[in-house]
């Protein structure tokens, strides 16, 4: 099997605008990875406050002396 040149190199270039257009589309699929799990977060951190306050009742309010 003989090495040729194709086989390590790309044959075109790429534009300019193609290498900004995969820049990008990798950038915004990194943001939403992200904006899913802090949204997945948030929503289970929000779960367990809501059961935290469901459970303990809310304090009575102190007498004032007079």
């Amino acid at each position: 099997m003989t090495a040729t040149r194709d086989q390590f190199f790309k044959p075109t270039k790429t534009s300019a605008a193609q290498k900004s257009e995969e820049t990008n589309s990798a950038a915004r699929s990194i943001i939403a990875q992200e904006t899913a799990a802090r949204d997945k977060k948030t929503e289970k951190l929000r779960a367990l406050r809501l059961a935290k306050e469901g459970a303990t009742p809310s304090p009575l309010p102190a007498k004032k002396r007079k």
